[in-house]
């Protein structure tokens, strides 16, 4: 699903994560746990993601932040934190979530403005308002909303 031309320099670009896998190589290492991970390197990109990761959401599901008062709907969804050093630094030590969780793309309203988000599963949950979430480009990726949830336009399903 391409959701961006691939100029876009989200972490959810679809169209790098497409090429980048042409030319992936896997190797199993252990973490301090012995937990297996999968190392991913390409030429251009390199992360490490838990082998098993469980999203509680998906794509279309609207959802709100735990800690701050926005919501959004879900456009992408990344197994484990798949964004810059500089961004996650940014986050205050105290709140600063954990890598190895789902990571959420969101079209996010506050009520006074709409923006896009990436958020740690561990603060999100399910919003209950039964409400559509106010943002412009909804309409380019999304169809109806109907019991909290909105429908991915056909042209983007696999």
């Amino acid at each position: 699903m391409r959701l961006f031309p691939a100029s876009y320099p989200g972490p959810g670009n679809r169209m790098h994560k497409r090429l980048a896998c042409k030319h992936l190589h896997l190797s199993y290492i252990k973490d301090m746990n012995n937990l297996p991970y999968i190392s991913r390197t390409t030429p251009s990109i390199s992360f490490e993601a838990p082998i098993i990761s469980h999203a509680l959401f998906s794509i279309g599901d609207v959802v709100r932040h735990t800690l701050f008062n926005f919501r959004g709907v879900i456009f992408d969804i990344d197994p484990a934190f798949a964004n810059s050093d500089e961004w996650y630094e940014s986050i205050p030590v105290d709140i600063r979530p954990s890598k190895d969780q789902p990571f959420y793309h969101l079209l996010a309203e506050n009520g006074e403005q709409s923006y896009i988000a990436y958020v740690s599963q561990q603060n999100l949950a399910a919003d209950d308002s039964d409400e559509p979430v106010d943002h412009p480009a909804i309409s380019g990726i999304f169809a109806n909303y109907r019991d909290g949830k909105y429908d991915l336009r056909p042209h983007y399903r696999q």
